[in-house]
């Protein structure tokens, strides 16, 4: 049976891919310590929980609004104002399954075909595929280690052209950990003063993991792009509620309004319970928040740290999300112990779990060959173990 030609062009997730290898070598009984997972290892707050199972008994259990209930939207517009000082009306909010979905039907609701869709790169592994399947063409910009892996205002106005359609931010970001300062956003707003017809999508899911500063939007240091500009947010990482699948974006009427009828298509709404739960979670106390983005910070201390102690790996201090993207380039080249030669990044993954039982993600798959992307959502205990057999398994190479 011949699939379409849509399907067949898409990649497979290569986060999930590792992350799906290494439960296999774990049930198989080989020791693994996964630092390839996009998911925070904490458990979803209590009080979080307690509002979903109330939910329940309370006979919450039929169809929402499609583009969620009144009631969620309307704590997504309270948190908008209260946390980002951005005001938005509940019928500019539609809440989706997941932020992943929210990012791909915004996708398929601005994008036409042949339209340009600016990606910085390393990028989030679905963003080109998502671009691709709205029938858009990717534009890849590589940043730089240097500038920690950062759009330049320089890069961004080399690669518009009259077919741009969209410019993707993530900050934090996934998967370097790096966040745009306000002075940054700034410059890159300026630029976009001269391109009326760009829009912005910024992915900002992990707003409430930032260590240094606090987090800060393009849309606050430049309110003038409202009417084009698409914020993607969510529950997953900052509330570890990932198994939820609860997301959302905030974006001009028209665009809001052509993301419902997609979804209306679709999926519909998400859980009922979900919203019960994301509703609660915007209402309620961040300290539990709080003090799971105060150990991560001591976990990116700790493995940052560690890092720069190895031989020939370079890595910046990430200031936001739960990833180290470390450059590996000085092991590019190097050969194993049985002759084969390190080509890739996706080599030295493969060689790092299959001989060492470390699961990371290749930069390659991030559109950085010369990075690799480790998770520190784990605990202290098995980072250091992982931190010690990473030294050992390149030290190895030769």
């Amino acid at each position: 049976m011949n699939i379409s030609k849509r399907a067949q062009a898409l990649p497979a997730s290569e986060t999930l891919k590792i992350s799906a290898l290494a439960k296999e070598m774990q049930q198989a009984g080989k020791s693994v310590i996964s630092l390839s997972a996009g998911e925070p290892d904490f458990k979803t707050p209590s009080f979080v929980c307690e509002a979903a199972k109330k939910a329940i008994d309370e006979g919450h259990h039929g169809y929402t609004m499609n583009t969620g209930t009144t009631e969620l939207r309307q704590a997504i517009v309270n948190k908008l104002k209260r946390d980002n000082n951005l005001d938005y009306t509940i019928n500019e909010i539609v809440v989706s399954n997941g932020a992943k979905q929210s990012v791909g039907f915004a996708l398929l609701a601005m994008v036409d075909k042949g339209d340009e869709v600016i990606i910085p790169a390393p990028y989030w592994v679905s963003y080109p595929a998502m671009v691709q399947l709205a029938e858009g063409e990717p534009v890849v910009v590589r940043t730089s280690f240097e500038n920690d892996y950062k759009l330049t205002p320089d890069q961004l106005h080399s690669a518009i052209t009259p077919k741009t359609k969209v410019l993707i931010l993530c900050s934090p970001s996934n998967p370097t950990g790096s966040c745009y300062s306000k002075e940054e956003l700034t410059a890159l707003a300026e630029v976009l003063r001269d391109y009326p017809n760009v829009i912005v999508l910024s992915d900002e899911i992990y707003e409430y993991i930032t260590f240094d500063a606090p987090h800060i939007s393009m849309l606050e240091v430049a309110p003038w792009l409202k009417d084009r500009f698409v914020l993607i947010n969510g529950f997953s990482k900052g509330f570890a509620m990932t198994g939820w699948r609860l997301g959302y974006l905030a974006a001009p009427a028209a665009i809001a309004g052509g993301v419902s009828k997609i979804q209306s298509q679709e999926t519909s709404a998400p859980s009922t319970i979900s919203q019960k739960a994301g509703e609660a979670a915007y209402n309620g106390n961040l300290d539990e928040i709080h003090a799971m983005r105060d150990s991560f910070k001591k976990r990116r201390d700790y493995i940052v740290g560690e890092l720069r102690k190895i031989e020939g790996v370079k890595c910046f201090n990430p200031g936001g999300a739960f990833y180290v993207f470390p450059d590996i380039s000085y092991y590019l080249g190097k050969k194993a112990q049985d002759g084969s030669v390190i080509a890739t990044s996706t080599d030295l993954v493969m060689y790092l779990l299959e001989n060492f039982g470390i699961a990371a993600v290749p930069g390659d798959a991030f559109g950085e060959p010369d990075g690799i992307r480790f998770s520190y959502s784990i605990s202290m205990e098995q980072l250091e173990e992982s931190i010690a057999m990473l030294r050992k398994g390149l030290g190895s190479l030769s």
